[in-house]
C-alpha cells in the first residue's frame, strides 16, 4: 500500500503530464525529488523513538532511488500517451500502449472526474498499471488540465 502510494507520486512526477520535459534528466530529478520527500514523510512515520531518524533517512535515499528509476523509464511518448488519456477517454475505460523504445507497457484508467475548486478545469483520479523492467505495479494519481491545455499532477 505505501509502496504504491509511493509510486503513484514517482510515476506521476515523471510522466510530467502534457508538460514534455526538455530532456529526460528532468524527469529523473523530479522523481528523485517527490520520491525523497515522500520516502521521508513514510519512513517517519514507521520508525519510533531513536529509529525514527533513521527510518525517516533510509526512507528518503529507498524514496529517491525509486524515484529517480520511475522518472529515468518515462519518455515524451509515454508522457503524451498518458495526456491524451486524460484528456479523451471516458472514465472507467482504460487505454494501454507499449513503448517500442523501452518495451514497458502502461495502462492508464482514468476513475473520476471533477471540476477543480479553485478555477474549476477538470481533474481526473487515475490508475497506472506500469510494466517496467518485468515488474508491474499499480499506481494511482490525480492531474488537474491547467488553462494552456496541459495536465499536472497533483498530489
Amino acid at each position: 500500500m505505501i509502496r504504491n502510494a509511493i509510486l503513484g507520486c514517482l510515476i506521476g512526477a515523471g510522466i510530467a503530464l502534457g508538460g514534455c520535459a526538455s530532456y529526460q534528466g528532468e524527469n529523473e530529478q523530479a522523481g528523485m525529488i517527490i520520491g525523497g520527500l515522500l520516502g521521508g514523510a513514510l519512513g517517519h512515520q514507521v520508525g519510533e523513538g531513536s529509529g525514527k531518524t533513521a527510518a525517516t533517512i533510509i526512507g528518503t535515499l529507498a524514496g529517491a532511488s525509486i524515484g529517480g528509476a520511475v522518472g529515468r523509464s518515462m519518455d515524451r511518448t509515454d508522457r503524451r500517451y498518458t495526456a491524451q488519456t486524460l484528456e479523451t477517454v471516458r472514465t472507467g475505460v482504460s487505454s494501454s500502449w507499449r513503448n517500442p523504445d523501452t518495451g514497458n507497457r502502461y495502462t492508464v484508467t482514468p476513475t473520476r472526474t471533477y471540476p477543480e475548486a479553485n478555477q474549476g478545469q477538470p481533474c481526473r483520479e487515475y490508475t497506472i498499471d506500469a510494466r517496467i523492467g518485468g515488474r508491474t505495479e499499480q499506481v494511482y494519481g490525480t492531474a488537474c488540465r491547467q488553462p494552456d491545455g496541459s495536465w499536472q499532477v497533483r498530489n
